[in-house]
């Protein structure tokens, strides 16, 4: 989920924790039982960070290892130990469960986005991504600023909160149901798909697809039951060249592989180079691939430049490239 729903989930947490007698009774642990759900609820995006250095690094670790089974035990007894000398008088027990609690909530529900983490690790790298919930839901998010706002003009906390997670409840299976509808839906207009990707957007209805069958790959939308085909690209095995074998081993290639379960490639000449390019289909956006890796290779199979990301016009892709192509 994105870091404002993030916010309010570990503010609504702590409306919850209200539930528990040693909170309310003492004032010092219910201080730091409100600070730990709200910087529990935030700290497994610390990863963020990793955008600074670049965006194959980025691509590859985000939600990776502080999403991971150590990293959601780790977290709680991190911060009870900051809070610790913060607030000494806090329960530290009470303290921990709660901040333990908020940090599983945050990989939880972060599972149902279509990004995904590596929850499972060091069990598993495969991505978790049910792919339910756009990594923004304006519903969930206002539903919480409801609950929020109920709790601040005097509601009991507990009700409220309860109440805003059996409504959330619904509202996931509903999004499951709808899904399951749309990917019906997907096979009845593409019978040879083998692979589909269900994407959510900011609207309930409204789902991106892309889509494999044996011989083509198909981009396009879901309004409801009603499946559109937007693009159709013939499906061709990567070539055994060594140009495209010396691209695949470039650090931003092998981050886009590693994310993008299904794209196309292209290699083109530009110049004196032989540019190599994969495209995620899943990211459509006003007839634009994005979500993008390119590699520009010269005769000696060097890389001279490569790039991984989402941009959204060639110029801009050009500049990420330190590229200037000749006119």
């Amino acid at each position: 989920m994105d870091t404002g729903t993030h916010i309010v989930m570990g503010i609504a947490l702590g409306g919850l924790a209200m539930v528990d007698p040693v909170v309310i009774a003492e004032p010092s642990t219910m201080s730091a039982v409100l600070a730990g759900v709200v910087i529990g609820s935030l700290i497994p995006d610390v990863d963020t960070i990793l955008k600074l250095r670049n965006n194959a690094i980025y691509i590859r670790h985000h939600r990776g290892i502080t999403h991971s089974i150590p990293a959601v035990i780790l977290w709680p007894i991190l911060i009870t130990i900051l809070l610790s000398f913060l607030i000494p008088e806090a329960s530290l027990l009470h303290l921990w469960s709660w901040t333990f609690l908020a940090v599983f909530l945050h990989v939880f529900v972060d599972i149902f986005n279509a990004y995904g983490t590596q929850a499972l690790r060091p069990f598993s790298h495969r991505w978790v991504a049910i792919g339910v919930i756009n990594t923004f839901d304006p519903i969930i998010f206002i539903l919480h600023v409801i609950a929020l706002s109920i709790w601040a003009i005097g509601a009991d906390p507990v009700i409220t909160i309860s109440t805003l997670y059996a409504i959330l409840f619904v509202y996931y299976l509903l999004r499951f149901a709808v899904k399951a509808a749309v990917k019906q839906s997907v096979f009845n207009t593409v019978p040879d798909a083998v692979d589909i990707y269900i994407a959510p957007t900011m609207r309930f209805f409204h789902w991106r697809i892309a889509a494999s069958s044996p011989t083509c790959h198909y981009v396009g939308r879901a309004y409801g039951r009603s499946v559109n085909i937007y693009d159709r690209f013939d499906r061709e095995p990567m070539p055994n060249t060594p140009v495209f074998e010396a691209a695949m081993q470039d650090k931003n290639v092998v981050a886009f592989t590693s994310f993008s379960p299904i794209y196309r490639w292209s290699v083109t000449e530009v110049g004196d180079l032989s540019e190599v390019r994969l495209i995620d289909l899943r990211y459509r956006s006003k007839g634009y691939y994005p979500f993008v890796a390119v590699a520009h290779i010269d005769s000696d199979l060097n890389i001279i430049n490569s790039y991984t990301g989402w941009i959204f016009s060639e110029d801009k892709l050009n500049k990420k490239l330190n590229f200037i192509p000749n006119s």
